[in-house]
């Protein structure tokens, strides 16, 4: 797969605003994260458009592509183009003729767009599609989940700018923090992980995934298409997210604090 061009974007703006304390007021200068719409578009058809913070848009397509199970594998994408409009960014994907096919196929069986988080869905089943069994793997000790949870927070760093981005990591099973991607929304943060990880040919059974925000069931399913093992959220998970994650045989660990975290599902070897 051919890299797109980099968006020339570094996530945040610096703006002038005026901070008000009391009776007083101060003017200063703020770092805004930066929000846009990016399309993605399969072969010259648009699939879907995404509110997104344009960095690391080459991940998201390919994390976004083997999560929603467009594709299989980065093989499977021809090149990828990155297209700067006015009003966002267009991500153009070539796959492969089969994948393409049962895209099309896909979305001739769907009627029209929502305009909530499930758009396109016009059934139940098309709502919460089947979740695929993770290659089964110990829960990671509580040492690698405190080591992971020390670090995170000093890797996100347009969040610590901004204020206002999710982050994702990929951490070893020692629980080291040896990847990062940050968005505005957690699903964009953790496709773009998923991308990044398969763009660097990183074996995503041999480690974790901590996430910054609560545990859905489309983070769950997400991390299981692509076989990984582990999810752990700062916050808590959905009852739907549990029960995917039992059916799918993933360890899911919520509310992971400092010294503290609930299991609500776990692999027994």
């Amino acid at each position: 797969m051919t890299a797109p061009l980099s968006s020339g974007s570094q996530g945040y703006q610096t703006l002038p605003i005026e901070q008000r304390q009391a009776r007083t007021a101060q003017a200063m200068q703020d770092h805004i994260a930066e929000e846009q719409a990016v399309a993605l578009v399969y072969n010259c058809m648009s699939h879907a458009v995404m509110m997104a913070t344009p960095l690391d848009l080459e991940d998201f397509a390919l994390g976004f592509s083997l999560t929603e199970g467009v594709i299989q594998s980065k093989q499977e994408v021809y090149e990828c183009l990155l297209r700067p409009h006015a009003l966002g960014t267009e991500l153009k994907l070539e796959i492969i003729p089969p994948r393409f096919a049962a895209l099309q196929s896909q979305r001739r069986n769907l009627t029209g767009r929502t305009g909530c988080g499930l758009c396109g869905a016009e059934s139940l089943q098309q709502a919460v599609r089947p979740v695929r069994s993770v290659t089964p793997a110990a829960l990671p000790s509580d040492e690698a989940i405190q080591t992971a949870m020390a670090q995170f927070p000093t890797q996100q760093v347009l969040q610590a700018l901004t204020g206002s981005l999710h982050g994702a990591a990929w951490c070893d099973r020692d629980g080291r923090v040896l990847l990062v991607r940050e968005d505005v929304g957690r699903h964009n943060a953790l496709d773009k992980l998923i991308g990044a990880l398969h763009r660097q040919a990183i074996k995503t059974h041999e480690g974790f995934v901590l996430v910054s925000s609560r545990a859905s069931y489309e983070m769950v399913q997400k991390v299981c298409q692509v076989n990984i093992p582990t999810l752990i959220a700062i916050s808590a998970p959905t009852t739907l997210a549990i029960t995917l994650a039992q059916q799918a045989g993933l360890n899911l660990v919520g509310f992971a604090r400092a010294g503290h975290y609930n299991v609500y599902t776990q692999q027994e070897l």
